[in-house]
């Protein structure tokens, strides 16, 4: 499985360093996934890209519970926690508050492994 994971805001390219040296030493993610950053490329004319997602692809022993409670916890670390988007496919899911609640929702969603599609 692949998964994209997006910070939103001014200060994204610093977060999602910060998120990715997080994700790559959770044992329970790294275990189970392999972590890289993505660049968009950058327009003509420009010296480079910026970074624009964390991507990790999953093996089948992965646990959407232990990696939502990663990114949550990243989170919590962050002096304004950032809202957080997750791409699996076509399927979009955020973390803004970090609720029970919010947790269960996405964990349910990206253990989903059906066609789910559109926005929650």
């Amino acid at each position: 499985m692949l998964l994209q994971v997006r910070v939103d805001g001014d200060e994204s390219e610093p977060e999602l360093r910060g998120l990715y040296g997080w994700l790559a030493q959770e044992p329970a993610v790294r275990s189970t996934a392999s972590v890289s950053l993505v660049e968009r490329p950058g327009r003509p004319g420009e010296m480079g890209g910026w970074l624009d997602a964390v991507q990790l692809v999953t093996d089948n022993g992965w646990s959407a519970a232990s990696f939502v409670l990663s990114v949550v916890t990243w989170r919590q670390t962050r002096p304004r926690a950032p809202r957080v988007v997750i791409r699996r496919g076509d399927l979009e899911v955020s973390l803004a508050d970090g609720s029970d609640d919010e947790i269960r929702r996405v964990t349910a969603l990206l253990e989903d492994r059906g066609e789910a599609g559109g926005e929650a």
